[in-house]
């Protein structure tokens, strides 16, 4: 009971926190303390819920995994990294979508729990490819948030029709040299741990690593960032065309990521 009251109230913290943010995003009604209040209420439930979640997952030196804990972990890194990121960075806009969705993935942390099955977690490698996985994810995560910001700039822009969401966000280009300073570090994070689950699954794992549809989408997803990064780099590829491989490689790594075959067989096998 204790445990759910925790939960109710971090979730309750994100969406106060998210509340903040959106405020900062119309000026006519943002107090300057607001930006303040939003990150201090934001660090008080990304570290509330970091002590539900290591009560979730690590259950005796077993790791218990299930979609809803993924999900929330997964969400709880996003939050975590953005709070960090936004002391140096021009990115507080995105905090009026991540809190929120912080919060809504906290209540499937709730409804749905963890798996039955369990994983020790004494082999180092196997804690080191979880924790460099879920910060790939959630580097990809902001950054992909960032581009569906720039996707609607660019989108009101060309219709001259600019809200007040858009003179609340930096402009485009910092938005932009954002995101791809977010994926290529995501990228590398992700190459990592392709690396570690394909050719040290037997290791890390104790079993070969099939190679499924999980495995190749996987795959798909790493060569499109990739492409990304190498048409920006050499063709100085940009706006809804950058945009548009930013969401098609995070999709395929989301279909990747919680398909629930590849989480058994990729983090809890046999």
């Amino acid at each position: 009971m204790i445990q759910l009251i925790f939960h109710v109230v971090a979730i309750a913290l994100y969406g106060l926190a998210g509340v903040y943010y959106w405020r900062m995003l119309e000026p006519a009604v943002a107090n300057p303390r607001d930006r303040v209040w939003a990150t201090a209420i934001g660090g008080v439930a990304v570290l509330l819920q970091a002590g539900l979640l290591v009560g979730d997952v690590d259950h005796d030196g077993h790791l218990m995994l299930g979609v809803g804990v993924i999900l929330s972990l997964d969400a709880w890194a996003v939050a975590a990294i953005f709070l960090v990121a936004s002391l140096r960075k021009p990115i507080m806009s995105l905090g009026a979508f991540i809190m929120p969705s912080a919060a809504v993935a906290a209540i499937g942390q709730i409804f749905l729990p963890a798996s039955s099955a369990g994983t020790p977690v004494h082999d180092p490698w196997l804690v080191a490819h979880i924790v460099i996985s879920i910060l790939a994810y959630s580097l990809l995560s902001i950054a992909v948030v960032q581009s569906l910001l720039l996707w609607i700039q660019e989108t009101r822009l060309r219709q001259r029709h600019p809200t007040q969401l858009l003179r609340s966000i930096p402009p485009m280009e910092t938005m932009e040299t954002l995101m791809f300073e977010m994926i290529q570090v995501g990228f590398v994070l992700l190459t990592l741990t392709l690396i570690s689950g394909f050719f040290f699954s037997e290791q890390i794992f104790g079993t070969p690593l099939p190679f499924t549809h999980h495995s190749i989408l996987s795959l798909v997803a790493w060569l499109s960032f990739a492409i990304l990064l190498i048409g920006r780099r050499q063709f100085g590829w940009r706006g809804l065309y950058a945009i548009r491989w930013t969401i098609g490689g995070f999709v395929l790594l989301v279909f990747a990521y919680l398909s629930a075959e590849f989480l058994f067989k990729l983090v809890l096998p046999g």
